[in-house]
């Protein structure tokens, strides 16, 4: 399986299907985050479908779908506490893994104290280029400390 580690405990990857769940959980992976719409491509598994893969696989699902226009505080938040509630390895994934990777960054600079350039590094050396988001990383850090 072709996924990025972004973490010791945090992995992304693009569109995962029902089939993939039980290799995951062999993989040592506890918990599934789903940050892809439901119906956002033709042909892509419903969040209901991967829910009840992933469960008979042993693993704990969160479905937080998003998209950048959609992309919110709370989103992040929510993100955040389904991966502190995981009891190990989290396996993200969207449509390509880059909206995992960048609720991943977030997470991090808004609340386990990352720099910007930290998680942009860890995000580069898998392959996704976050140097543009430094902005947004910034501004979220600044939302949610308040």
């Amino acid at each position: 399986m072709d996924f990025k580690q972004i973490s010791e405990s945090y992995a992304a990857k693009g569109q995962v299907f029902p089939q993939e769940m039980s290799e995951i959980a062999e993989l040592g992976f506890k918990t599934v985050i789903n940050n892809r719409p439901d119906g956002e491509e033709a042909g892509q598994p419903a969040a209901d479908d991967l829910k009840a893969a992933a469960e008979a696989a042993g693993l704990s699902y969160v479905f937080i779908p998003i998209t950048l226009p959609t992309l919110s505080p709370e989103l992040v938040t929510q993100h955040h506490a389904a991966i502190k509630a995981s009891d190990g390895p989290v396996f993200a994934f969207c449509r390509s893994g880059t909206r995992s990777t960048i609720l991943w960054a977030l997470t991090q600079v808004c609340f386990n104290g990352k720099s910007i350039s930290e998680v942009t590094s860890a995000a580069g050396r898998e392959g996704y280029d976050l140097s543009g988001m430094a902005p947004l990383l910034e501004g979220y850090r600044e939302a949610l400390a308040e």
